[in-house]
C-alpha cells in the first residue's frame, strides 16, 4: 500500500490519531491518554502507607534547575481529613486540589459534615472521565496518590490519567518507583500493626529507594504529611521532618531489587494483588 511503501507517510501514521482525545488508533489505542500516562511515570516518585489508623504521604520534590529556584511542591492540603500528593503536571495537579476542595466545601456547607473520601473519589473520577470523552478537552497528566479519613477508617487511593481510581494499603507512583512497590510489596503484611512513626520510616525507606544515585532524603527535597485518627490533614514541619530524615538508616536487608518493568503496558497503575484493596 501507499503507507507501508513510503517510510516517512508511515512514520507519520501515528500522528493521524493523536490529534484529539475521541479518536482511536486502528490499534483501539488513545495516544493522548498514553501522554498522560507518560507525563505521571516521568514525575519524581511519591509514596503512600496505611496503617490501622494513619495514612503516611511521603513525596520526592524535583531539584531545582537553577541556583536560585525552590524545589517544587508536590503535597497538597484538600480538607482538614484530607489530602494529596502527585507526580506529573502541578499545574494539572491544582486544577484537580481547586476542584476537590470545591466539593469538600460544598458538601460541608450543604450536609454540615465532613465529605466521606470514597465519595469525593467518585466525583474526582467523573471530572477525569469528562476530560477523556471531549474532543475539546485533555486528559490529566498527573496522578494523585490521596490520603484520607472518614468513618471507614483511613483510606488511600491511587489515581491516574485515565480516570482509573483504586484504592491500596500502600502504593507508590513516578519515576523509578518500582523499587518503592518491591520495598511495600516485601513488608506490606506488618503495616497494620505499625506505629505511626514505623509508617513514616516506612515510608521514606520506600522513597528513598527511588531517589538517583547519591541523592539523600532530606529537608529540601523530602515533603512529609500524616492524617488519621484525631489527627487533621499535617503536611511536617522541617523540624518535623528532620528527626525522621536525620535518623533515617537504610539496612542492606531494606535495599531490594526492582523488577522488570515492561514500558510498553505501564500505563494504568500497576495493582498487585497484595497491596490492592
Amino acid at each position: 500500500t501507499l503507507l507501508s511503501s513510503h517510510p516517512k507517510e508511515s512514520a507519520m501514521f501515528k500522528n493521524m490519531y493523536d490529534t484529539d482525545i475521541t479518536t482511536w488508533s486502528p490499534a483501539g489505542r488513545l495516544y493522548q491518554v498514553e501522554y498522560a500516562s507518560e507525563a505521571v511515570k516521568q514525575g519524581s516518585a511519591t509514596v503512600g502507607v496505611k496503617n490501622a489508623t494513619h495514612v503516611v504521604l511521603a513525596a520526592l520534590k524535583r531539584s531545582p534547575t537553577a541556583e536560585l529556584s525552590s524545589y517544587q511542591e508536590k503535597v497538597f492540603k484538600v480538607d482538614d481529613h484530607i489530602g494529596m500528593s502527585v507526580t506529573g503536571l502541578v499545574s494539572d495537579a491544582r486544577v484537580l486540589a481547586r476542584f476537590m476542595r470545591t466539593e469538600c466545601m460544598n458538601h460541608r456547607y450543604m450536609q454540615d459534615s465532613a465529605l466521606p473520601v470514597g465519595r469525593l473519589l467518585e466525583s474526582l473520577g467523573g471530572k477525569h472521565q469528562r476530560h477523556i470523552q471531549s474532543a475539546a478537552k485533555r486528559p490529566f497528566g498527573v496522578g494523585l496518590l490521596i490520603g484520607g479519613f472518614d468513618k471507614t477508617g483511613p483510606r488511600l487511593f491511587q489515581t491516574s490519567p485515565s480516570a482509573e481510581m483504586h484504592e491500596f494499603k500502600a502504593t507508590a507512583m513516578g519515576s523509578r518507583s518500582q523499587s518503592a512497590r518491591t520495598y511495600l510489596e516485601k513488608h506490606f503484611a506488618s503495616f497494620p500493626d505499625c506505629t505511626l512513626e514505623e509508617s513514616v520510616i516506612h515510608a521514606l525507606k520506600a522513597l528513598a529507594s527511588t531517589a538517583s544515585e547519591g541523592t539523600k532524603l532530606n529537608v529540601l527535597n523530602t515533603t512529609i504529611a500524616i492524617v488519621g485518627k484525631d489527627t487533621p490533614f499535617t503536611v511536617l514541619t522541617d523540624d518535623e521532618a528532620r528527626k525522621y530524615l536525620d535518623n533515617l538508616v537504610i539496612r542492606p536487608e531494606d535495599v531490594v531489587v526492582a523488577e522488570e518493568e515492561d514500558e510498553d503496558d505501564n500505563d494504568a497503575p500497576r495493582r498487585p494483588a497484595d497491596l490492592a484493596e
